[in-house]
Parts: C-alpha cells; structure tokens; sequence
C-alpha cells in the first residue's frame, strides 16, 4: 500500500513545536496511564513553605508550580534552550531564581554551594547522587520520578533493528543502594510498568522526536518502511503497544 500522503503527516508531525513537559499534542491519540502514585502529593506531604527548594530539570514548571511553594524560597535548573527561555519568561518573573544548566559533561553538575538546598526534587532529569549529595542539608530530603530502564522498548524495537538499551542499569534497586551507601534513609519507593497505547502513527512520531535518547537519529525519512510497518499494524489491531516504566524514590539525608 502506499503510504506517500501519510508520510506527509508524519512529516509535519515530526516539526511540531514542543516546550515544556506538554504532552497535550497527543490527547486522545495515546493512553499513557499515570503511576499509581502522585508526585505531588509525595512531595507536598514533606515539603515545608521555609525549605528552600529546588527542582532539577523543571521543563516549563507545570509540576513546580502546582506546588505552591513560596517563589522567593524556588530554584529551577534546565538545559534544554526553548525551555530556559520558557522559563525566563513564566518563572523569573514570580521572583522563582532560574539557572542554565548544559546538555554536555557538566548536564549533572549544580553550580550551588555544599548544603545549600533543604529539599531537591527531580522528575524525569538525570543527576548525579554525588552531587545532590553535596548541596543538600543534612535532613534534608531528595525525591525523584525516573522513567525506567524498560520503558518504550517494544516502540523501540519497531523502528529500529539494532535496538538495545541504552540505560540498563536505571533501575529503582541501583539507585536505592547508591543512596544507602551516601547515607540516605530511603522513607518512599515505589514501581510501575503498565500498557502504552498509540492510536495513530503520527502519534508515535511526535514522541519519538522529543524523546530522543529512546528513539536515536530518528527521523520520518529514514524510518519510513519502519512507520509503514506501524501503520499496517494500527489497521491491523487499532494501535501499536507497548510497556511503560516508571519508578519513584523519597530519601532523606541523615
């Protein structure tokens, strides 16, 4: 079948803007569920209105602000460009301090003092224990939401032959051994894999030019035939699915 006037789709698909952590590009043409736990409100349930806080990797701030957090007692980090400038505009200006960090070897290093932070949150942005170790208080807290080492493979998979994970070792037990071994008391841990679903392959496009690190030197015009075979399993069976992975971990400096 030919697939030309699709690809024009897919196409424009893999240009679409994107800043933020927003996914609303793809409601109701995915069902990615959510973790059984809320972030939030594990975050909240500690977090106290004089901890000077912290969050690595914001995106455009969306999980940060629904916190509520005094701005005067925020930091923000963020490498990728479109979201710092995000940031600059939405975030500086409620008085939130917004800091550039770099998506080369320093992407994990904090450039604060040692004990600096009361309290460092982290969803879905790469660290360094050593590091949080170093700016944060002693009993002060670092919680973070990863997404898993298995995550996606199945779409992986489909759009590359010589697929192999790129993070074998993001598991929620290596982190949790690290953490113990700094001096960390773990107080919340928790995992889930659960069913991805994507509706349309345009749907699938779009996410796998965001998330690049999962879908590397990804492009419509290479992974053409790949899409092709997308597509013919979505008229197949109504979508292509997979596995998602997502794990989270609250521990407190002793």
């Amino acid at each position: 079948m030919d697939y030309t006037e699709l690809a024009k789709q897919w196409e424009i698909e893999e240009n679409a803007a994107f800043q933020g952590w927003d996914f609303s590009h793809l409601d109701g043409r995915w069902d990615c569920p959510e973790s059984p736990w809320d972030y939030k409100i594990l975050v909240k349930s500690y977090l106290k209105d004089e901890n000077l806080l912290i969050d690595m990797g914001t995106g455009g701030g969306e999980v940060l602000l629904s916190l509520n957090h005094p701005h005067n007692k925020t930091y923000v980090t963020e490498a990728y460009e479109p979201n710092f400038e995000l940031c600059k505009k939405i975030l500086a200006p409620l008085g939130i301090n917004v800091v550039r960090t770099y998506n080369d070897e320093r992407l994990d290093k904090l450039p604060f003092e040692n004990n600096y932070f009361d309290f460092i949150i982290n969803r879905h942005e790469s660290f360094d224990l050593s590091e949080v170790n170093r700016v944060l208080n002693p009993g002060g807290y670092f919680f973070t939401q990863q997404v898993g080492s298995r995550n996606n493979q199945e779409f992986a998979r489909m759009l590359n032959d010589d697929f192999r994970a790129e993070y074998p070792g993001h598991e929620i037990q290596n982190y949790i051994n690290k953490l113990e071994r700094l001096g960390f008391q773990i107080i919340i841990k928790d995992e889930a894999k659960y069913i991805t679903k994507f509706f349309d392959v345009g749907a699938l496009v779009y996410y796998a030019k965001i998330i690049e690190w999962e879908f590397p030197d990804f492009s419509v015009k290479t992974h053409f035939e790949k899409l092709c075979g997308c597509q013919r399993e979505i008229e197949k069976n109504g979508h292509l699915k997979g596995i998602g992975h997502r794990f989270i971990i609250g521990a407190r400096k002793l």
